[in-house]
Parts: structure tokens; C-alpha cells; sequence
């Protein structure tokens, strides 16, 4: 069976979200750690070389940490700074790189501890005006406001871990934890 692209749903991008849907996003991103590791539990250090499309379930959980200290940095650029010119990055040559092929994933776990822990934090210190803040992003070529980029980050957490989960049914035979 072939994985599916987006197991976790489309992404639906959202500039405006209500303040429920924005306080949804927050606690979806304060609880990523919490649920990467249950789609995690039990898996054996051989599991995590299990191939997802092109990466690994190592490669992906490392991936996570790569693109949420980048969210991190962007949202405090965004705070900080009038409309900051973001860098883009590819992910894929990022994965490749030794670290995301064999540190084991208990390392970028903490590291998402941590920078959700401050990245909720963050988040729910903030008024409006500031979500209304943003930062240019080139690949789309505009700014992207901090309203639409949690509703994105929020959906990246899961989209990856709802590949593991797959994994974890289809090609693991393991139920999810």
C-alpha cells in the first residue's frame, strides 16, 4: 500500500482565523511533543530506519525539530522586526545530513520540548495586532502573517505525525499508542 500524501488532511490555510480556531492552533502546537511521542512509543531503534515516501520515521522526527526552531526564530523575527525577510531552506538536504540520519529520536524530541515549551508560551502571550505581524517568506513571495503561520505550523505537527502513525499501522503492524 502506498502512503498518503497528506494523512493528517489537506492544509487549509486560514489568515484570518476567529480566535477559537487561533487558540486551537496554539494548543495543537503546545501538544506536539506530547503526541510524537506517543506515535513513538514502543517503536525500536530499527523502526525509526522505517522509510515514509523518501525519509524515515528518524528523518522525520529530526525534520520536526529543524522546521520548529526555524517557526520559533521566524515568529520572534516577526515580533521583533517590520516585515523581516525570511530564509527559505530545503528540508530534504537537511534530512540527508548525518544528524537526521542517525541521531536517535530522542534527541530532536527534546529539542521540540523545548521550543514548544517557549513557542506556547509565546503564543499565548500575544495580542492581535501582533498576530497580525509577519514576515516575508520567499518562496510564496509575501508576507506571511503570524495568524496564518500558526494555523500552518499547527497542521505541520500533525501531517508528521500522522505519517508515523501510518507506518505504525500499515507497515509495522503496531497499533497507535
Amino acid at each position: 500500500m502506498t502512503p498518503p500524501d497528506n494523512p493528517a488532511g489537506e492544509y487549509q490555510p486560514n489568515a484570518d482565523p476567529s480566535p477559537s480556531q487561533r487558540q486551537t492552533a496554539i494548543e495543537t502546537i503546545t501538544s506536539l511533543p506530547t503526541d510524537l511521542r506517543s506515535a513513538l512509543h514502543g517503536l525500536t531503534e530499527a523502526e525509526h530506519n522505517t522509510i515514509y515516501k523518501n525519509w524515515t520515521i528518524r528523518q522525520i522526527v529530526h525534520h520536526l525539530g529543524d522546521s520548529h526552531a526555524n517557526c520559533l526564530l521566524r515568529f520572534k523575527l516577526a515580533l521583533t522586526e517590520d516585515s523581516p525577510r525570511i530564509f527559505g531552506y530545503d528540508p530534504s538536504s537537511f534530512a540527508a545530513l548525518a544528524d537526521s540520519r542517525e541521531l536517535p529520536v530522542a534527541v530532536a524530541l527534546l529539542q521540540l520540548e523545548a521550543i514548544h515549551a517557549r513557542l506556547g508560551h509565546l503564543l499565548r502571550s500575544l495580542t492581535d495586532a501582533q498576530f497580525a505581524r509577519g514576515y516575508f517568506h520567499p518562496e510564496p513571495n509575501r508576507v506571511v502573517t503570524l495568524n496564518e503561520a500558526v494555523g500552518l505550523y499547527a497542521w505541520h505537527g500533525q501531517h508528521h505525525t500522522a505519517q508515523i502513525r501510518w507506518l505504525r499501522e500499515h507497515r509495522l503492524n503496531r497499533p497507535s499508542a
